[in-house]
């Protein structure tokens, strides 16, 4: 898996260690509220399947016209739920990428891949645009599921990380398990 995990900065997760990560990310984050933004995000992710970052930006609204918070979960989940005209909400880029980076960090949402711009020679250039899915419908339920209670992953996750980071202290490596 691959997304904003560590500390609001970005990088993998093996298949192996998925399912404890998962179990003591979410345990600590529970599932946003439906009527949050972030619960709206989600709930339009898991709708639609995956988009790229602006795709589902602009599915929850967050384009022009400042809106509360309430009125902007309000938006998400009507524009998941209508095609054609969506409701817009201006200067909320930096806002929304923060309710993206809060998910990621709870193991809601990944990476799932990058899409890349194509020229008029259909070569692709540029910086590539994340596209973002959630890891069940990914890789199914079964991947987010452990056996072991949060505290459990917490120390397995702990020690395999004092293993392969002999270096770091062990704030560190709480600061980087979160």
């Amino acid at each position: 898996m691959y997304g904003k995990f560590f500390n609001k900065k970005a990088g993998f997760i093996s298949q192996e260690w998925w399912p404890d990560f998962c179990n003591y990310r979410r345990s600590k984050f529970p599932r946003p509220d439906e009527e949050s933004i972030e619960g709206a995000i989600l709930s339009t992710l898991q709708s639609t399947g995956s988009l790229i970052t602006r795709e589902l930006r602009a599915a929850c609204g967050f384009t022009e016209n400042r809106r509360t918070k309430k009125e902007q979960s309000e938006a998400c989940f009507n524009s998941a739920l209508q095609e054609g005209g969506r409701p817009k909400v201006k200067g909320m880029r930096s806002k929304f990428d923060g309710y993206l980076t809060r998910l990621e960090m709870a193991t809601y949402i990944v990476t799932e891949d990058f899409i890349y711009p194509h020229d008029k020679h259909n070569h692709e250039y540029g910086w590539g645009w994340s596209l973002l899915n959630t890891p069940e419908d990914l890789y199914g339920r079964e991947v987010c599921q452990c056996n072991r209670i949060p505290e459990e992953s917490y120390q397995r996750i702990f020690e395999h990380l004092k293993e392969i980071l002999p270096d770091a202290s062990d704030k560190q490596i709480i600061k980087l398990i979160g």
